[in-house]
């Protein structure tokens, strides 16, 4: 078996970095919700803790500035003098005083008083900007906890596609199944030929994509994925394997993504399921094992015998022979 670089591996994940964006990746910051929203845990987490350790020093530091500007920290001693806050005479005092009014857990000991304009300015600040920070960073903590990207893990794929005859015609096919009762509402899958090839002109396209049909004119695309499925594309004058043979399958080079689609039923978020398969992953005159049976009235899968394949008789040549 050869080991090459795959585009999307079996789990799903793009092989593809961008890179040498110059000045593109300010494009980043311009969106900076989806930018957080799609780093890793660890750094949502981080930039989660900092976000919220920096605001909360600077805006204490404000709260000591406006008390040590007026004086208040020297008139603490004296029970007639009226400070901007109460009982605030360092900083910790005043750290403690903004984290109770952020957190909004009641004024028993420190408090503002009506005689400092420039802490009522500033109170309402404080406001206005932890609603901000809260919605934002709380938002793009939801988000990403809700994304359904772990829908897909419980949809499977089968480690190998193979080649045989239905009904007369060479198809190529796979399964695909759904490990969960919980159903996908409009799934939909669609398979792309990664291929190198030249042009007549004489380009070349490393990368170069092609749609294999899987069923959308006649709606076999569309899926009720209840049970596992076998996914086939037939294989004629229109399909790009049109001059595929079981010995030249040996000496191909291409790889087969799929792509399969819908909604979540419990959340009504789409989801995303992908595959692939290379050319020493296709296995010809192959066909997968039964894996329904009818038990007490209810239909049971099998999922020991999902990958499972059997040799069948088919002819080793392409179409077009």
């Amino acid at each position: 078996r050869r080991e090459r670089q795959r585009f999307v591996d079996k789990n799903g994940r793009c092989n593809v970095q961008h890179g040498n964006l110059g000045g593109e990746s300010s494009r980043y910051l311009s969106d900076l919700f989806t930018t957080l929203v799609d780093l890793k845990w660890r750094w949502n987490l981080l930039i989660f803790l900092l976000t919220y350790t920096v605001a909360w020093l600077v805006m204490a530091s404000m709260w000591w500035g406006i008390a040590y500007l007026r004086g208040d920290l020297h008139q603490v001693h004296d029970d007639t003098y009226s400070p901007c806050v109460a009982n605030v005479y360092n900083f910790p005092s005043a750290f403690l005083f903004f984290i109770e009014t952020e957190a909004t857990i009641g004024y028993g000991h420190r408090y503002i008083t009506e005689r400092c304009p420039e802490g009522i300015v500033l109170f309402l600040f404080q406001s206005l900007l932890g609603s901000i920070v809260d919605a934002f960073l709380i938002g793009c903590m939801f988000i990403k906890m809700s994304q359904p990207k772990k829908r897909a893990e419980t949809l499977m794929f089968s480690r190998a596609a193979v080649v045989s005859q239905r009904d007369g015609k060479l198809c190529l096919m796979f399964r695909v199944g759904n490990l969960r009762n919980s159903h996908m509402v409009s799934a939909q899958i669609r398979c792309k030929l990664i291929k190198s090839r030249q042009t007549p002109e004489g380009e070349f396209l490393p990368l170069d994509q092609c749609e294999l049909d899987v069923g959308f004119g006649t709606g076999a695309d569309q899926l009720f994925l209840v049970s596992p499925l076998t996914i086939c594309h037939e294989i004629n004058s229109k399909s790009p394997f049109f001059c595929l043979s079981q010995r030249s399958l040996r000496s191909e080079q291409f790889e087969i993504v799929v792509i399969l689609e819908g909604i979540v039923e419990t959340t009504g978020m789409t989801c995303q399921a992908r595959t692939s398969y290379t050319e020493d992953e296709v296995l010809w005159g192959h066909r997968f094992l039964p894996v329904m049976s009818l038990e007490n009235g209810f239909f049971r899968v099998d999922y020991s015998q999902f990958h499972a394949t059997f040799e069948v008789p088919t002819p080793p040549y392409s179409v077009k022979e």
